[in-house]
């Protein structure tokens, strides 16, 4: 890590912890052990990556969430911080920009260009050394009372992209994957507001983290058949895999979120 990228980081998680210690709004964080026993694991020195899947219901998402972590991860080096993915058209849109997040660890993701992209072989690349990976499966923000809901009448987690399932499937050896759930961010900062209040968060807010135990990926990928049928190709094949984990992930995670927010995950 370089110094002018651990100072961004330890910059701005800082700065949201301290947002979060204010009492400009609440906090509750569960599971955070779940996490930190990952970080701490001595399989990251042999190529064991980590990724966390979450969510994704607000801006400030990432980096507020962060501020749960201790204060020594900031500190230490980028091994115990995340890495994420962020799209080039909303975070990299100017040099200032463009310096701020790369230097704040994120890989820069082009819209439409699919899977196959520098940002996803980045990620890849460093899950192979050991390092973590945030993703937001939807890929985009959905606010809880935009979910639609099944026959049952129940919330659906909006679908994860199919570049969730290309990223654990590609790795040399599997990641320990952390599912999330957050709430109340959405309530920090709404979307659909008019300027200038869209760009300021509202106060009072009830937020929570939730760190699931880490899935067994293993299993996973155990239950999934990588044999050909005979009219399949390879590109067929990695398709399917790419979509059975995908949907393996999503749906722990979504009764993660059950577990946390209820049936109807806050929705209406």
């Amino acid at each position: 890590m370089s110094l002018r990228s651990a100072a961004t980081v330890s910059a701005i998680g800082l700065t949201c912890k301290t947002f979060l210690n204010s009492g400009l709004c609440t906090i509750s964080v569960n599971g955070l052990q779940n996490l930190a026993q990952a970080l701490e694991d001595t399989e990251r020195e042999r190529g064991r990556g980590i990724v966390t899947v979450s969510n994704h219901i607000s801006t400030l998402d990432d980096p507020v969430t962060w501020g749960v972590l201790p204060v020594k991860y900031y500190l230490r080096s980028s091994r115990f911080t995340r890495w994420t993915l962020g799209a080039s058209d909303i975070m990299f849109t100017n040099p200032v920009f463009s310096t701020f997040f790369r230097f704040g660890q994120v890989l820069e993701t082009f819209r439409g260009k699919g899977i196959h992209q520098a940002a996803v072989d980045n990620a890849i690349e460093k899950l192979n050394r050991g390092d973590w990976i945030h993703l937001f499966g939807e890929g985009k923000v959905n606010q809880p009372e935009t979910y639609q809901k099944d026959s049952n009448g129940l919330a659906i987690l909006p679908r994860f992209k199919w570049g969730v399932g290309h990223i654990l499937s590609s790795t040399a050896r599997p990641p320990t994957i952390i599912p999330m759930w957050i709430t109340g961010f959405d309530k920090l900062m709404p979307e659909g507001r008019a300027f200038p209040f869209k760009y300021f968060p509202r106060l009072g807010a009830r937020l929570s983290v939730t760190f699931g135990e880490a899935l067994p990926f293993e299993h996973i990928r155990d239950q999934i058949s990588y044999e050909k049928h005979l009219d399949q190709t390879q590109i067929e094949l990695d398709a399917r895999i790419r979509t059975e984990i995908t949907a393996a992930v999503h749906e722990a995670i979504l009764n993660l979120g059950r577990s946390v927010s209820g049936p109807l995950l806050a929705g209406p």
